[in-house]
Order: structure tokens, then C-alpha cells, then sequence
């Protein structure tokens, strides 16, 4: 045989896409050439694969070798066709027969000595090749296990070149091969080692915190340091509702694809969070690269995107959060094509209110007025209009420190919250959305419906605050979501009022 066709997968952004790998043997210059829009890396895989054929016992009389990696009309990236070009190889030569991987996929990438290693996006390929239609998936032996979280397609692990030989030759091999299981995590997904009953003090801030992970709503934190602004939003993930199977799964593919699946067949089982430093730079934050990947944006998908010292981040970055925030996704465009990323996070920011961090207290305070603006200018209007909930953080007082009164646990506020999460759930049910804070304008006149009295009180409030538009929506959605904590159906007085409160600090601050 001197041409044959072996089935693989590539990774375009987040979504794997079928590749063809096509290996024909003729007369001509002896030697291998690689066509097909190639990146650096799949290049130098005829190098990695002849060494790894050589070292496996494999030697071919030198002919010309060409080797197709289709559709042509796409970049291929990363080192997963280093086996299905191996295995073509061996195919056109003859020393193999491709019609015993005719249903199946492969993957992986390969070691001079013909082992096989792990690669990235298994959980995406894995995926793409089931969708596809294929029965079986060859894979390295180290990504098997994660490989099978994937339902519906068989995963064999595969430890070298070799191995792969002798499964083709005796299908009976691979199919009493045992392939790997999803670990199943000894400790609860529930538990987390940190938790809101560690926290003294800061009712208020605890309190808008809940309201923030009921509804899913965007929460800026400001106040002086050591307020404990980082510590209570270190703990929102143990008062989020637990992840389904299914968002364990979407988020474990991003995190696949960036390599930071917490170990060998093991899936995310809690809420991220992502807590960059504020020197990280735009692309590292909504994602990019000649071959894009997730950034930060996505890597916080389900979870939270706490950003420290907000201000100090640069304002570029700080900008580039304006769309993701509004849509839940980043959209890269490219020349060589549109990426799409999720970026469905709960936005937690915390900030100083001046650079010395004491402003307004003028008796502490030693910044002038045009240094507080200046800091305080570095966080633009529209980005404060896409921030639902505001919240001072207080100092703690001695007292507080010692009480030995036993504070609220994660467990109890979660049980809170996930009642409000069933209400919206049940409100938002056939729709495309799923929390308070995705409400869209008719979604808002219909659920977010005031008393005579309350909208005469808010239109007063609109003007003296001189609120935008998206503010008076952030607003009624907020309230929205107080009245689903209280089980409230009408959003009363109380509820609307809370919601204004959660606003106010933006005049205090960045209208003073």
C-alpha cells in the first residue's frame, strides 16, 4: 500500500475540528514532506516520528514520503498528530493495515523512544471525534483517564508506538485493553477549607457578598487594607451552589486545553478562582496567541474573577473586561479566523479608595484631591456602570476581633442562596438565561415591577444620583434578587432601598 488515511482531531480555540492525516509513499527525493498549514511544532514532527519509528524496530527503504494534514485551509497546532502520522507511515509502508482504525481517532504525541505522552484538550477532541461519529479513541496512556469522562465513544490509553502496533495487528488486544475512569474525588465537592464562619465582623460586607452569588451579580470592594476585603472574597466559591456534571465537565475542557486539570483523570469539582496579579496583561486576561487559548476571563467561567488592587491593573486590561461582561463571552478575531471563548465569571474586585488607602478620612488621609481623583479616575465610568453592587469595607473593631460569638458558616448562607438560584431557575426556565443579573430589558419590565409609590421614590433617587440607564437596570435587578432571598414575589420598599445603598459609594467616591 502506498497511500492511506488515518483519522485525527485539532484544537481551534476551545472546539476540536476533524483532521485527515494523509500519507502517500511514491518514487522521487527520498525524504518526508509536511503539508497542510503547519505550525512550528507539527513540522517538526517528522523529525520526532522517524527517530521514534527507528528506536521502535521500524526501518523503511528511503523513498518519498508526503504527508497531508487536512482540511488545508486551517492552521494545525500542538504535537497530538505525532501518532496518527507514525501509524500512516507504517500504513503506506505497508507494515500495517489501516483498515483496523478505519472507525477510530488518534492521538498523541510521541517521545524519540516511541512512548507516548500526554497532550492538551483531550476532553474537546475526545469530544469532537464522539460527535463525529467514530467508535473508538487511541490516546496516550495518561489521558485516558480523563478521556473518559467523555461518554458515548470508547477510550483506549496507549503507552508507546508499539503498543499501538500489536493492538492493530490483534484488535483482541484492545478491545480487553481496560481503558481509564474519571477519579472520583475522596473529599466532598461541598467542602472547601476556607469558610465565612472564619470571618469576624463585616456584616455588611457579607451581606452584599450574598446577594452578589444569589444572583450572579458583579461586586467591587472598597476600603483601606486589611479590611479583609481579599479574605471574604477568597471564600465566595464555598457559598456558590455546587457545579453539575455538566458544568464540571464544560469547565474542565478549559481547563484541559491550558494544562491545569488538578491531576491525571480528575475533573474540576469546585467553582473556580482566578485571582491574577494586577502586572497581567490584557491577552493573558481575555485569552489570545498565534493559536488562541483561554485567558484569565475564561479560566473563571462558573466561578469568580477576584482582581486585587483594581486600580493598579492597566487600563487597557481594566477596559477589556467592558464586553465580556455584558455578553459572558470573548470573541477573538484573527486573520486566521474568530475564536470563541466563555467568560461567564462573577466579576469580584477590591480596591483602596486612594493611594494611601484612608481617603475620606482627612484626619489620616495625606492625598490631595487631584492624587484621589486621579486614582480613583483609573476606574472609568462605564466600567463602574457594568459593577451591580458596591460595598464599603469597614475597619474592624478590637471587639469584633475578640467576640467568641460564633459566626455564620459558608454552609448556612449557601443554603440561602441556593434557594434564590431555584427561584430564578424556575422563573428563567426555557429561556437562554439562568440568574437575575442576565436579565435583558423585557425580562426586567416583566419580573422587576415596582408598587406606584416605590417607582415615584426610585425616579427621585434616578435624578439626584444622576444614574445612567444601565445603572437603573443594575438597580431592579439587584432588587430582584433581595426579593428572591427573602422569597418575597413583589419587590418591596425594603428591597429597593438595599439595592440603592449598594450604589451610593460611587457618588461618595467618584462624584466627590
Amino acid at each position: 500500500m502506498v497511500f492511506c488515511k488515518v483519522n485525527s482531531a485539532g484544537l481551534r480555540g476551545l472546539d476540536g475540528y476533524p483532521v485527515s492525516v494523509e500519507v502517500d509513499v511514491g518514487d522521487g527525493l527520498p525524504g518526508v514532506t509536511m503539508v497542510g498549514v503547519l505550525s512550528s511544532e507539527v513540522k517538526e514532527a517528522q523529525d520526532r516520528v522517524r527517530t521514534a519509528l527507528k528506536n521502535s524496530g521500524y526501518h523503511f527503504r528511503p523513498r518519498k514520503v508526503t504527508v497531508n494534514l487536512s482540511p488545508a485551509d486551517i492552521r494545525k497546532g500542538g504535537t497530538g498528530f505525532d501518532l496518527p502520522i507514525a501509524v500512516g507511515m507504517l500504513c503506506a509502508h505497508g507494515f500495517l493495515d489501516a483498515e483496523a482504525v478505519r472507525d477510530a481517532v488518534l492521538l498523541g504525541e510521541l517521545g524519540l523512544n516511541g512512548e507516548l505522552k500526554p497532550i492538551r484538550g483531550i476532553l474537546s477532541l475526545v469530544s469532537r471525534a464522539r460527535e463525529d461519529g467514530r467508535e473508538r479513541c487511541f490516546l496516550p496512556r495518561d489521558n485516558a483517564e480523563e478521556g473518559s469522562a467523555i461518554e458515548g465513544i470508547r477510550v483506549i490509553g496507549v503507552e508507546s508506538l508499539g503498543q499501538m502496533a500489536e493492538f492493530m495487528r490483534d484488535p483482541g488486544k484492545a478491545a480487553a485493553w481496560k481503558h481509564g475512569t474519571v477519579s472520583e474525588d475522596e473529599e466532598d465537592p461541598g467542602v472547601y477549607s476556607m469558610d465565612f464562619s472564619q470571618v469576624q465582623g463585616q456584616f455588611l460586607m457579607k451581606r452584599a457578598t450574598e446577594v452578589a452569588a444569589a444572583g450572579y451579580h458583579n461586586l467591587l470592594y472598597i476600603g483601606s487594607a486589611g479590611t479583609g476585603k481579599t479574605m471574604i472574597a477568597e471564600r465566595i466559591p464555598t457559598i456558590m451552589p455546587s457545579c453539575t456534571p455538566r458544568e464540571c465537565l464544560e469547565m474542565s475542557k478549559i481547563y484541559s486545553i491550558c494544562g491545569l486539570l488538578p491531576g491525571p483523570g480528575r475533573l474540576l469539582r469546585h467553582r473556580p478562582f482566578r485571582h491574577p496579579h494586577h502586572s497581567v496583561t490584557a491577552a493573558a486576561l481575555t485569552g489570545g496567541g498565534r493559536n488562541p487559548v483561554p485567558g484569565e476571563m475564561s479560566l473563571a467561567s462558573g466561578g469568580v474573577l477576584f482582581l486585587d488592587e483594581f486600580p493598579e491593573f492597566s487600563k487597557h486590561a481594566i477596559e477589556m473586561l467592558r464586553q465580556p461582561l455584558e455578553s459572558r463571552k470573548v470573541i477573538l478575531s484573527r486573520v486566521s479566523g474568530r475564536y470563541e471563548f466563555p467568560a461567564d465569571f462573577m466579576l469580584v474586585a477590591a480596591m483602596n479608595p486612594c493611594e494611601c488607602g484612608y481617603y475620606p478620612d482627612r484626619s489620616r488621609c495625606r492625598c490631595t484631591d487631584e492624587q484621589v481623583r486621579r486614582y480613583l479616575g483609573k476606574i472609568s465610568k462605564p466600567i463602574l456602570d457594568r459593577i451591580d453592587i458596591c460595598v464599603e469595607a469597614a475597619p474592624v473593631s478590637f471587639e469584633e476581633l475578640n467576640s467568641k460569638v460564633p459566626q455564620e458558616s459558608s454552609a448556612s448562607i449557601r443554603k440561602r442562596v441556593e434557594s434564590a438560584r431555584k427561584i430564578q431557575e424556575e422563573r428563567f426556565k426555557g429561556t437562554q438565561i439562568s440568574f437575575n443579573s442576565e436579565m435583558r430589558e423585557d425580562h426586567i419590565n416583566r419580573y422587576c415591577r415596582l408598587k406606584r409609590s416605590d417607582e415615584q421614590f426610585f425616579q427621585t433617587v434616578y435624578q439626584n444620583m444622576n444614574l445612567s440607564a444601565r445603572a437603573y437596570g443594575k438597580i431592579l435587578k439587584v432588587s430582584r434578587t433581595i426579593a428572591d432571598l427573602e422569597g418575597a414575589e413583589q419587590i418591596g420598599h425594603e428591597h429597593l432601598c438595599e439595592a440603592i445603598s449598594y450604589r451610593s459609594l460611587e457618588g461618595k467616591y467618584w462624584n466627590s
